[in-house]
Protein backbone atom coordinates (compact mmCIF):
# COMPACT_ATOMS: atom_id res chain seq x y z
CA UNK A 1 0.00 0.00 0.00
CA UNK A 2 1.33 3.48 -0.91
CA UNK A 3 1.65 5.95 2.09
CA UNK A 4 2.72 8.48 0.34
CA UNK A 5 0.63 11.51 0.72
CA UNK A 6 1.49 14.18 -2.19
CA UNK A 7 0.78 18.04 -2.14
CA UNK A 8 -0.47 19.67 -5.00
CA UNK A 9 1.91 22.60 -6.77
CA UNK A 10 0.71 26.38 -6.66
CA UNK A 11 1.91 28.48 -9.09
CA UNK A 12 3.65 31.15 -7.63
CA UNK A 13 1.81 34.47 -7.64
CA UNK A 14 3.36 37.11 -10.00
CA UNK A 15 4.57 39.91 -9.52
CA UNK A 16 2.35 43.16 -9.24
CA UNK A 17 3.65 44.72 -12.18
CA UNK A 18 2.65 41.71 -14.35
CA UNK A 19 -0.68 41.24 -12.63
CA UNK A 20 -2.38 44.63 -14.16
CA UNK A 21 -3.12 46.05 -16.51
CA UNK A 22 -5.21 43.58 -18.00
CA UNK A 23 -5.73 43.04 -21.80
CA UNK A 24 -8.12 45.87 -21.79
CA UNK A 25 -5.63 47.85 -20.41
CA UNK A 26 -7.52 47.87 -16.91
CA UNK A 27 -5.77 48.43 -13.63
CA UNK A 28 -8.92 47.52 -11.47
CA UNK A 29 -11.50 50.07 -12.93
CA UNK A 30 -9.07 52.51 -13.87
CA UNK A 31 -7.58 52.85 -17.25
CA UNK A 32 -8.76 51.33 -20.40
CA UNK A 33 -9.48 53.06 -23.94
CA UNK A 34 -11.70 55.76 -25.00
CA UNK A 35 -11.14 56.99 -28.31
CA UNK A 36 -13.16 56.89 -31.59
CA UNK A 37 -12.88 53.66 -33.49
CA UNK A 38 -10.94 54.96 -35.88
CA UNK A 39 -8.07 55.79 -33.58
CA UNK A 40 -9.12 52.97 -31.87
CA UNK A 41 -7.56 50.70 -34.49
CA UNK A 42 -3.94 52.63 -34.41
CA UNK A 43 -4.32 51.83 -30.58
CA UNK A 44 -4.33 48.34 -31.15
CA UNK A 45 -1.73 48.74 -33.98
CA UNK A 46 0.59 50.04 -31.17
CA UNK A 47 -0.74 47.32 -28.87
CA UNK A 48 0.12 44.43 -31.19
CA UNK A 49 3.54 45.90 -32.42
CA UNK A 50 4.42 46.56 -28.73
CA UNK A 51 3.66 42.79 -27.57
CA UNK A 52 5.38 41.74 -30.65
CA UNK A 53 8.95 43.86 -30.10
CA UNK A 54 8.98 43.64 -26.44
CA UNK A 55 9.84 40.17 -26.70
CA UNK A 56 12.67 40.78 -29.57
CA UNK A 57 15.91 39.82 -28.94
CA UNK A 58 16.84 42.65 -31.36
CA UNK A 59 14.29 45.42 -29.75
CA UNK A 60 16.12 44.55 -26.32
CA UNK A 61 19.60 44.32 -27.14
CA UNK A 62 19.26 47.81 -29.06
CA UNK A 63 17.67 49.53 -25.85
CA UNK A 64 19.88 47.69 -23.37
CA UNK A 65 22.90 49.72 -26.14
CA UNK A 66 21.43 52.84 -25.95
CA UNK A 67 20.52 52.93 -22.46
CA UNK A 68 24.17 52.40 -21.72
CA UNK A 69 26.37 54.07 -24.56
CA UNK A 70 23.67 56.91 -25.14
CA UNK A 71 21.72 57.36 -22.13
CA UNK A 72 24.62 57.03 -19.45
CA UNK A 73 22.68 54.54 -17.18
CA UNK A 74 22.79 53.08 -14.74
CA UNK A 75 22.76 55.93 -13.31
CA UNK A 76 23.35 56.42 -9.23
CA UNK A 77 21.72 56.26 -5.98
CA UNK A 78 23.70 58.97 -3.79
CA UNK A 79 23.26 59.50 0.21
CA UNK A 80 22.25 63.23 1.14
CA UNK A 81 24.72 63.06 4.50
CA UNK A 82 24.62 67.21 4.81
CA UNK A 83 20.50 67.43 4.43
CA UNK A 84 20.47 64.24 6.63
CA UNK A 85 22.36 65.79 9.23
CA UNK A 86 20.65 69.04 9.06
CA UNK A 87 17.47 67.89 9.42
CA UNK A 88 18.75 65.96 12.46
CA UNK A 89 16.19 62.73 11.15
CA UNK A 90 15.71 59.63 8.54
CA UNK A 91 18.55 59.08 5.93
CA UNK A 92 17.95 60.73 2.57
CA UNK A 93 18.83 59.01 -0.53
CA UNK A 94 18.50 60.54 -4.13
CA UNK A 95 18.20 58.10 -6.99
CA UNK A 96 20.02 60.27 -9.34
CA UNK A 97 17.77 60.70 -12.62
CA UNK A 98 18.97 63.74 -12.71
CA UNK A 99 21.84 62.70 -14.53
CA UNK A 100 20.02 60.97 -16.69
CA UNK A 101 21.10 62.20 -20.56
CA UNK A 102 19.22 65.56 -21.11
CA UNK A 103 18.92 65.77 -17.48
CA UNK A 104 15.44 64.02 -16.46
CA UNK A 105 14.05 60.21 -16.07
CA UNK A 106 11.72 61.09 -19.61
CA UNK A 107 14.24 59.60 -22.16
CA UNK A 108 13.67 56.23 -20.81
CA UNK A 109 10.59 56.23 -22.32
CA UNK A 110 11.19 58.47 -25.59
CA UNK A 111 13.89 56.17 -26.58
CA UNK A 112 11.46 53.41 -26.20
CA UNK A 113 8.51 54.88 -27.66
CA UNK A 114 10.68 56.30 -31.06
CA UNK A 115 12.56 52.81 -31.09
CA UNK A 116 8.93 51.70 -30.74
CA UNK A 117 7.91 54.11 -33.58
CA UNK A 118 11.02 53.07 -35.66
CA UNK A 119 9.89 49.34 -36.06
CA UNK A 120 6.37 50.35 -36.65
CA UNK A 121 7.68 52.66 -39.76
CA UNK A 122 6.21 55.62 -38.53
CA UNK A 123 7.16 58.70 -40.02
CA UNK A 124 6.88 61.83 -37.41
CA UNK A 125 6.89 62.35 -33.27
CA UNK A 126 3.88 64.17 -32.04
CA UNK A 127 4.15 64.46 -27.83
CA UNK A 128 2.88 67.13 -25.51
CA UNK A 129 5.30 68.95 -23.08
CA UNK A 130 4.73 70.98 -19.66
CA UNK A 131 7.79 71.42 -17.71
CA UNK A 132 9.66 70.63 -21.53
CA UNK A 133 11.45 67.53 -19.86
CA UNK A 134 9.53 65.44 -22.29
CA UNK A 135 9.54 67.37 -25.41
CA UNK A 136 13.91 67.51 -24.62
CA UNK A 137 13.71 64.43 -24.41
CA UNK A 138 11.50 63.42 -27.45
CA UNK A 139 13.21 65.43 -29.15
CA UNK A 140 16.65 63.67 -28.57
CA UNK A 141 15.26 60.69 -29.51
CA UNK A 142 13.92 61.98 -32.95
CA UNK A 143 17.25 63.13 -33.53
CA UNK A 144 19.28 60.06 -32.52
CA UNK A 145 16.95 57.86 -34.68
CA UNK A 146 16.49 60.74 -37.87
CA UNK A 147 12.59 61.42 -36.89
CA UNK A 148 10.75 64.47 -37.33
CA UNK A 149 9.30 65.82 -34.02
CA UNK A 150 6.66 68.22 -32.95
CA UNK A 151 6.00 68.99 -29.48
CA UNK A 152 2.79 71.14 -27.99
CA UNK A 153 3.37 73.19 -25.07
CA UNK A 154 1.32 75.93 -23.72
CA UNK A 155 2.30 79.58 -23.83
CA UNK A 156 2.53 79.70 -20.22
CA UNK A 157 4.75 76.85 -20.34
CA UNK A 158 7.02 78.31 -22.92
CA UNK A 159 7.32 81.19 -20.99
CA UNK A 160 8.09 79.40 -17.89
CA UNK A 161 10.27 76.79 -19.19
CA UNK A 162 12.20 79.08 -21.72
CA UNK A 163 15.65 77.05 -21.63
CA UNK A 164 13.85 73.85 -22.72
CA UNK A 165 12.58 75.74 -25.33
CA UNK A 166 15.33 76.87 -26.78
CA UNK A 167 16.92 72.86 -26.32
CA UNK A 168 14.11 71.49 -28.21
CA UNK A 169 14.60 73.86 -31.47
CA UNK A 170 18.19 73.31 -31.35
CA UNK A 171 17.89 69.81 -31.17
CA UNK A 172 15.63 70.16 -34.10
CA UNK A 173 11.83 69.61 -33.05
CA UNK A 174 9.04 71.96 -33.90
CA UNK A 175 7.37 73.61 -30.75
CA UNK A 176 3.72 74.48 -31.50
CA UNK A 177 2.29 76.90 -28.87
CA UNK A 178 -0.87 76.45 -27.28
CA UNK A 179 -3.05 79.64 -27.35
CA UNK A 180 -6.50 78.37 -25.75
CA UNK A 181 -7.50 77.16 -21.98
CA UNK A 182 -5.13 77.97 -19.55
CA UNK A 183 -2.37 77.57 -22.06
CA UNK A 184 -0.74 74.85 -19.91
CA UNK A 185 -0.32 70.87 -19.55
CA UNK A 186 -3.82 70.02 -19.92
CA UNK A 187 -4.15 71.90 -23.51
CA UNK A 188 -1.22 70.62 -25.08
CA UNK A 189 -2.49 67.12 -24.59
CA UNK A 190 -5.46 68.08 -26.05
CA UNK A 191 -3.34 70.34 -28.85
CA UNK A 192 -1.28 67.20 -29.51
CA UNK A 193 -4.15 64.77 -29.70
CA UNK A 194 -5.86 66.88 -32.47
CA UNK A 195 -2.44 66.66 -34.55
CA UNK A 196 -2.09 63.05 -34.08
CA UNK A 197 -5.80 62.51 -34.97
CA UNK A 198 -4.87 64.21 -38.58
CA UNK A 199 -2.82 61.73 -39.48
CA UNK A 200 -2.49 58.49 -36.94
CA UNK A 201 -1.58 56.20 -40.05
CA UNK A 202 2.22 58.09 -40.24
CA UNK A 203 2.66 59.41 -37.14
CA UNK A 204 2.50 58.24 -32.98
CA UNK A 205 1.66 59.89 -30.36
CA UNK A 206 4.39 59.32 -27.63
CA UNK A 207 2.65 60.01 -24.55
CA UNK A 208 5.01 61.96 -22.09
CA UNK A 209 3.61 59.99 -18.78
CA UNK A 210 1.62 56.82 -17.35
CA UNK A 211 -1.60 58.20 -19.02
CA UNK A 212 -3.72 58.21 -21.91
CA UNK A 213 -5.68 55.04 -23.71
CA UNK A 214 -3.94 51.71 -23.94
CA UNK A 215 -1.36 51.03 -24.33
CA UNK A 216 0.80 53.91 -23.35
CA UNK A 217 -0.22 53.53 -19.12
CA UNK A 218 1.42 50.17 -19.72
CA UNK A 219 3.97 51.31 -22.01
CA UNK A 220 5.54 54.00 -20.53
CA UNK A 221 5.71 52.09 -16.76
CA UNK A 222 7.44 49.10 -18.79
CA UNK A 223 10.81 51.46 -19.86
CA UNK A 224 10.30 53.23 -16.47
CA UNK A 225 10.93 50.56 -14.77
CA UNK A 226 14.29 50.25 -14.94
CA UNK A 227 14.66 52.83 -12.85
CA UNK A 228 13.13 50.90 -9.82
CA UNK A 229 15.39 47.78 -10.94
CA UNK A 230 18.41 49.80 -10.46
CA UNK A 231 17.60 51.72 -7.36
CA UNK A 232 16.45 48.55 -6.02
CA UNK A 233 19.98 46.55 -6.58
CA UNK A 234 21.94 49.56 -5.70
CA UNK A 235 20.31 50.46 -2.53
CA UNK A 236 21.42 46.88 -0.91
CA UNK A 237 24.36 47.33 -2.51
CA UNK A 238 24.77 50.38 -0.23
CA UNK A 239 23.33 49.75 2.92
CA UNK A 240 22.15 45.75 2.92
CA UNK A 241 18.66 46.20 3.22
CA UNK A 242 15.58 47.82 1.66
CA UNK A 243 14.99 51.30 1.73
CA UNK A 244 11.70 52.20 4.73
CA UNK A 245 10.36 54.73 2.16
CA UNK A 246 9.98 55.51 -1.28
CA UNK A 247 9.27 58.62 -2.17
CA UNK A 248 8.78 60.22 -6.05
CA UNK A 249 6.37 63.25 -7.17
CA UNK A 250 2.93 62.70 -9.14
CA UNK A 251 1.57 64.59 -11.78
CA UNK A 252 0.92 62.20 -14.68
CA UNK A 253 3.42 59.78 -12.51
CA UNK A 254 5.88 58.52 -15.06
CA UNK A 255 9.19 58.84 -12.42
CA UNK A 256 6.99 57.47 -9.53
CA UNK A 257 5.83 54.68 -11.36
CA UNK A 258 9.44 54.16 -12.38
CA UNK A 259 10.80 53.48 -9.32
CA UNK A 260 7.58 52.19 -7.79
CA UNK A 261 7.53 49.14 -10.03
CA UNK A 262 10.47 48.17 -8.30
CA UNK A 263 9.33 47.69 -5.17
CA UNK A 264 5.65 46.91 -5.21
CA UNK A 265 6.42 43.41 -3.76
CA UNK A 266 8.68 44.43 -0.58
CA UNK A 267 7.66 45.85 2.54
CA UNK A 268 8.55 49.42 1.52
CA UNK A 269 5.99 52.32 2.05
CA UNK A 270 5.53 54.12 -1.26
CA UNK A 271 4.95 57.82 -1.35
CA UNK A 272 3.61 60.01 -4.18
CA UNK A 273 4.05 63.39 -3.66
CA UNK A 274 0.75 65.83 -5.21
CA UNK A 275 1.26 69.48 -5.54
CA UNK A 276 -0.50 71.33 -3.03
CA UNK A 277 -0.17 74.61 -4.92
CA UNK A 278 -1.33 77.95 -3.24
CA UNK A 279 -3.61 75.52 -1.32
CA UNK A 280 -6.66 73.36 -1.40
CA UNK A 281 -8.97 75.08 -2.93
CA UNK A 282 -10.33 74.16 -6.41
CA UNK A 283 -8.08 75.92 -9.27
CA UNK A 284 -4.93 76.63 -6.98
CA UNK A 285 -3.40 73.15 -7.11
CA UNK A 286 -3.30 70.02 -9.05
CA UNK A 287 -3.50 67.20 -6.37
CA UNK A 288 -6.10 64.81 -8.24
CA UNK A 289 -5.52 61.77 -6.74
CA UNK A 290 -5.63 63.68 -2.91
CA UNK A 291 -9.06 65.96 -4.05
CA UNK A 292 -10.48 64.03 -7.19
CA UNK A 293 -13.29 61.77 -8.17
CA UNK A 294 -13.61 59.40 -10.86
CA UNK A 295 -13.96 60.19 -14.33
CA UNK A 296 -12.53 59.99 -18.24
CA UNK A 297 -10.54 62.45 -20.05
CA UNK A 298 -7.71 62.12 -22.56
CA UNK A 299 -8.87 58.25 -23.19
CA UNK A 300 -8.29 57.13 -20.12
CA UNK A 301 -10.77 56.55 -17.03
CA UNK A 302 -9.00 57.54 -13.95
CA UNK A 303 -9.22 60.45 -10.92
CA UNK A 304 -9.51 63.50 -11.82
CA UNK A 305 -10.30 67.39 -10.51
CA UNK A 306 -13.55 68.34 -11.93
CA UNK A 307 -15.16 71.60 -12.23
CA UNK A 308 -19.36 71.79 -11.00
CA UNK A 309 -20.13 70.80 -14.42
CA UNK A 310 -18.00 67.60 -14.04
CA UNK A 311 -15.94 69.27 -16.59
CA UNK A 312 -12.20 69.16 -16.15
CA UNK A 313 -10.92 71.89 -13.73
CA UNK A 314 -8.54 74.29 -14.08
CA UNK A 315 -5.66 73.33 -12.23
CA UNK A 316 -2.13 75.17 -11.30
CA UNK A 317 1.65 74.22 -9.69
CA UNK A 318 4.76 76.32 -9.91
CA UNK A 319 5.80 72.99 -11.73
CA UNK A 320 4.42 73.07 -15.03
CA UNK A 321 5.62 69.27 -15.42
CA UNK A 322 2.83 68.51 -12.51
CA UNK A 323 -0.14 71.00 -13.75
CA UNK A 324 -2.26 68.36 -14.99
CA UNK A 325 -5.92 67.55 -13.83
CA UNK A 326 -5.79 63.61 -13.41
CA UNK A 327 -3.09 61.03 -12.65
CA UNK A 328 -2.27 57.79 -14.07
CA UNK A 329 -4.93 55.06 -13.89
CA UNK A 330 -2.52 52.92 -12.15
CA UNK A 331 -2.07 55.34 -9.43
CA UNK A 332 -5.29 55.64 -9.00
CA UNK A 333 -5.48 51.57 -8.84
CA UNK A 334 -2.30 51.29 -6.52
CA UNK A 335 -4.31 54.12 -4.14
CA UNK A 336 -7.55 52.45 -4.39
CA UNK A 337 -6.02 49.05 -3.00
CA UNK A 338 -3.61 50.98 -0.55
CA UNK A 339 -0.47 49.86 -2.05
CA UNK A 340 0.59 53.76 -2.10
CA UNK A 341 -0.01 56.33 -0.01
CA UNK A 342 -0.65 59.95 -1.63
CA UNK A 343 0.57 63.10 0.15
CA UNK A 344 0.90 66.71 -0.79
CA UNK A 345 3.64 69.62 -0.78
CA UNK A 346 2.89 73.63 -1.18
CA UNK A 347 5.02 75.59 -3.58
CA UNK A 348 6.22 76.98 -0.82
CA UNK A 349 7.69 73.87 0.23
CA UNK A 350 8.87 72.97 -3.36
CA UNK A 351 10.67 75.97 -3.09
CA UNK A 352 12.10 75.91 0.47
CA UNK A 353 13.31 72.15 -0.94
CA UNK A 354 14.88 73.70 -4.01
CA UNK A 355 16.89 75.88 -2.49
CA UNK A 356 18.17 73.61 0.87
CA UNK A 357 19.14 70.79 -1.59
CA UNK A 358 21.24 72.83 -3.97
CA UNK A 359 22.66 74.85 -0.99
CA UNK A 360 23.41 71.80 0.85
CA UNK A 361 24.22 69.35 -1.70
CA UNK A 362 25.39 71.02 -4.50
CA UNK A 363 22.49 69.04 -6.75
CA UNK A 364 19.88 71.46 -7.90
CA UNK A 365 16.91 69.60 -8.50
CA UNK A 366 13.19 70.52 -10.88
CA UNK A 367 10.67 71.99 -9.35
CA UNK A 368 8.67 68.28 -9.84
CA UNK A 369 11.50 66.73 -8.15
CA UNK A 370 11.41 69.75 -5.50
CA UNK A 371 8.22 68.19 -4.17
CA UNK A 372 9.30 64.91 -3.37
CA UNK A 373 12.38 66.33 -1.72
CA UNK A 374 10.50 68.54 0.34
CA UNK A 375 7.99 65.92 1.54
CA UNK A 376 11.31 63.65 1.87
CA UNK A 377 12.62 66.43 4.67
CA UNK A 378 9.30 66.01 6.45
CA UNK A 379 8.95 62.46 6.61
CA UNK A 380 12.50 61.98 7.87
CA UNK A 381 11.76 64.23 10.67
CA UNK A 382 8.85 62.40 11.65
CA UNK A 383 11.09 58.99 11.36
CA UNK A 384 14.43 59.95 13.06
CA UNK A 385 15.26 55.94 12.34
CA UNK A 386 14.65 55.20 8.83
CA UNK A 387 15.72 55.13 5.20
CA UNK A 388 13.93 57.63 2.65
CA UNK A 389 15.02 56.91 -1.04
CA UNK A 390 13.56 59.83 -3.26
CA UNK A 391 13.95 59.59 -7.01
CA UNK A 392 14.88 62.86 -8.02
CA UNK A 393 13.32 62.59 -11.56
CA UNK A 394 14.94 65.97 -13.21
CA UNK A 395 17.75 68.48 -12.72
CA UNK A 396 16.39 72.19 -12.48
CA UNK A 397 18.22 74.34 -15.11
CA UNK A 398 15.24 74.19 -16.97
CA UNK A 399 13.73 76.50 -13.81
CA UNK A 400 16.30 78.53 -12.35
CA UNK A 401 15.30 81.76 -14.14
CA UNK A 402 11.56 81.22 -13.31
CA UNK A 403 12.79 80.56 -9.64
CA UNK A 404 15.22 83.06 -9.37
CA UNK A 405 12.66 86.09 -11.10
CA UNK A 406 9.66 84.99 -8.70
CA UNK A 407 11.44 83.59 -5.68
CA UNK A 408 14.78 85.79 -5.45
CA UNK A 409 13.97 86.57 -2.09
CA UNK A 410 14.54 82.73 -1.20
CA UNK A 411 17.97 82.85 -2.39
CA UNK A 412 19.06 85.20 0.88
CA UNK A 413 17.71 83.09 3.28
CA UNK A 414 19.97 80.22 5.62
CA UNK A 415 19.17 76.55 4.78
Amino acid sequence: MNTQTSTQYTRPKLPMHLQVPDERGFFGKFGGSFVPPELQKQMDEIYRGYQHICRSHDFIRELRSIRKHFQGRPTPVYYCKNLSDKVGGGRIYLKREDLNHSGAHKLNHCMGEALLAKYLGKKKLIAETGAGQHGVALATAGAYFGIPVEIHMGEVDIAKEHPNVVRMKILGAKVVPVTFGNRTLKEAVDSAFDAYLSDPVNSIYCIGSVMGPHPFPLMVREFQRVVGIEAREQFIEMTGELPNNVVACVGGGSNAMGIFSGFLDDPVELHGVEPLGRGAKLGDHAASLTYGKEGIMHGFNSIMLTDEKGEPAPVYSVASGLDYPSSGPEHAYLKSIGRTKTVTATDAEAIHAFFQLSRLEGIIPALESAHAVAYAVKLAKERPQEDILVNLSGRGDKDIDFVMEKYGDYADKEY
